[in-house]
């Protein structure tokens, strides 16, 4: 069921994006001659008014055909030709082109909303920062707190430091291995003095850190016992998971738009990715929990919105970008011109596929196993 899930969640994303495009042109009284789910031949359609309403036999997005958006069109009447894209105001073309990214940024919103939400509680904060207390919630089995230091113990100083737990950290940070040396995995070349409260007793031990460059994924560069404090949490709520779904979206935008922006760097190339690839992570994650696939189809909605937006024909942004050229020159742009900037921005979008795809297979995000 997973591969079903994925593919509605794609289907869905790209068929509502082509519904803000067709429900903005009905608005501004533009012409829509044709609303298709999926491509291809018509197995199904019907004829509402001026608009053909249909389904296609290529299960794969659909597509709304506005007149006047094609080179070389003839009008039947005065009236059509009045109505056509070509010959609307700046404004309204801006508008209804921009109203298909608008629908997959709300999508976005509304499913990372839903994510955040399936939290029942959250970590308490102070600051805008996450609450800790001093009480040690989990101990690493094999690191050198292990031996002495349990769950629930309460940390009372660390070399005779009793101030935040940000403090004590720093302190067992300071135990640096000997001749300041970091090598991941060395022993510190002094112990730390660490009193912890038990069952209301206090004990004192001796223990030396390690220095790790990375711990649990993360990079942290730092002298570590091995134990993490405990942080106490609330009930969630709908604005703080507003507030987490825009800071989220937020960040992923400005990493989006960086990575794409450096595309001729080998780091940032690599982190390129295909629509198959991301399918085939869709799918994984929607197998694990139905959480983890909302917040994948998340991401890829706000991905849609943001790679829209960059102004290179035929995406959603080329169109925007060049009704405002014309806005700003007070003429239309030549068609000629128009067709020149459509070759370059297929040629973009063909160069971000084939390194996207190259991506998914040599880091084996996809396979035919």
């Amino acid at each position: 069921m997973s591969y079903v899930y994925a593919f509605l969640g794609f289907a869905a994303l790209i068929v509502l994006h082509e519904v803000g495009h067709f429900a903005a042109a009905k608005a501004v009284g533009m012409r829509v001659e044709r609303f298709s789910l999926f491509f291809g031949p018509m197995w199904v359609k019907r004829q509402i008014g001026e608009t053909e309403y249909g389904i296609g036999t290529i299960p794969l997005g659909g597509y709304v055909k506005i007149t006047g958006m094609t080179a070389g069109e003839l009008f039947e009447t005065p009236e059509i030709e009045a109505r056509a894209y070509q010959n609307q105001p700046v404004w309204k073309r801006i508008f209804v082109i921009g109203a298909g990214p608008a629908v997959n940024l709300v999508l976005a919103f509304i499913l990372a909303w839903v994510f955040f939400m399936g939290q029942s509680h959250v970590p308490n904060t102070a600051n805008g920062q996450p609450a800790v207390t001093t009480t040690i919630a989990a101990v690493d089995a094999n690191a050198p707190a292990a031996a002495a230091l349990k769950p629930g113990d309460v940390l009372v100083s660390v070399d005779g430091v009793r101030k935040s737990p940000e403090a004590m950290r720093r302190q067992i940070e300071s135990h640096g291995c000997a001749s300041g040396a970091k090598v991941n995995g060395c022993r510190a070349a002094t112990p730390v003095t660490v009193v912890v409260r038990r069952d209301g007793v206090l004990h004192t031990y001796s223990i030396r850190p390690v220095y790790h460059t990375t711990f649990d994924g993360q990079r942290v560069d730092e002298s570590m016992l091995g134990f993490v404090f405990l942080s106490p949490t609330v009930a969630n709520t709908a604005g703080y998971s507003a507030g987490q779904t825009v800071s989220g979206l937020w960040r992923v935008t400005r990493l989006t738009v960086a990575d794409i922006a450096q595309i001729f760097r080998a780091k940032e190339r690599r982190q390129l990715g295909s629509v198959a690839g991301a399918y085939e992570v869709t799918q994984k994650d929607f197998a694990a929990s139905t959480s983890q696939g909302l917040e994948v189809l998340a991401l890829i909605s706000l991905s849609l919105a943001v790679i829209n937006m960059f102004p290179f024909l035929p995406l959603d942004g080329g169109h925007i970008f060049w009704a405002l050229v014309e806005k700003v020159r007070h003429r239309k742009v030549s068609l000629a011109t128009i067709e020149r900037a459509q070759l370059v921005g297929l040629a973009l979008i063909v160069l971000l596929f084939v390194i996207g795809f190259s991506n998914d297979i040599s880091q084996h995000r996809i396979s035919l196993h």
